[in-house]
């Protein structure tokens, strides 16, 4: 662990109870460290975590970092002052994005073992930037491996069953995928679902921009292989499945 303090932080009003996790977005770790430790830039996280492993402890885990800006989840809107927020290196879609290295990902593994013995964090409530505030930011980003994080205990992944496609159309029961301008129960089940599990999204009307914007940001978390595809923005059967699967999952958790 590397200390590396940076002057922007404040007070918590209560223990953290949240991890999100970012890509740094720069093209590179050293000049998001150094925006990260100037007082002028107002931004900050409590760790970074370089490409070859190293960890960079910026701010004290019970001092609110400033990492995520105007973001949502289940109603709370001051994200920075109930996560830990950490950056982990890589240029982001706008200077090469690229795949998290495994001794990046072994080092984020690491130190969520640590910060999970330190705090209650449920599984559900770690989230990467582009859940929180989906409209503005895409990080970590579809190639962050989720899958892997979850197998090592850390996160939410599910993989249910699709139901029988029929063998003439091609379709599941749940019929053709949900898009722009489509109306009725189905977008209202989404909107709802997607509500429900956290994102910033109120059921009732058509399947709007807003909608889609909700949608792609679900999909770089949990279906990621739909990122750049037709589907992109699209909630066909493998999305809804995949979605009342993990509030399914979610309910079993807090009981």
């Amino acid at each position: 662990m590397i200390e590396t303090p940076s002057p922007n932080f404040n007070e918590r009003k209560s223990p953290p109870d949240m991890v999100v996790l970012h890509y740094t977005g720069m093209k590179s770790g050293e000049a998001a460290l150094e925006r990260m430790c100037d007082p002028h830039a107002r931004v900050s996280a409590h760790y970074m975590i370089e490409e070859d492993g190293r960890i960079f402890r910026l701010v004290p885990e019970e001092r609110r970092a400033w990492h995520a800006g105007v973001s949502f989840w289940k109603g709370e809107t001051d994200i920075n002052g109930c996560s830990i927020g950490i950056e982990i290196v890589n240029p982001g879609h706008e200077f090469g994005y690229r795949d998290f290295p495994p001794a990046q990902i072994d080092a984020l593994i690491g130190l969520l073992d640590g910060i999970r013995e330190r705090w209650e964090i449920a599984d559900h409530r770690i989230l990467g930037h582009s859940d929180v505030a989906p409209a503005r930011k895409e990080d970590p980003g579809e190639r962050f491996p989720w899958a892997e994080l979850a197998a090592h205990g850390h996160g939410l992944w599910v993989m249910p069953d699709l139901p029988p496609a029929n063998p003439s159309t091609g379709l599941t029961a749940m019929g053709p995928p949900l898009g722009k301008d489509d109306n009725g129960l189905g977008v209202f089940s989404l909107q709802s679902a997607l509500g429900k599990l956290g994102y910033n999204l109120l059921a009732g009307g058509p399947y709007d921009d807003e909608t889609a914007t909700v949608v792609t940001a679900f999909q770089r978390h949990w279906l990621p292989e739909q990122i750049g595809t037709d589907l992109q923005g699209r909630a066909d059967a493998k999305l809804r499945v995949t979605l009342m699967a993990l509030l399914r999952h979610i309910t079993l958790m807090e009981v």
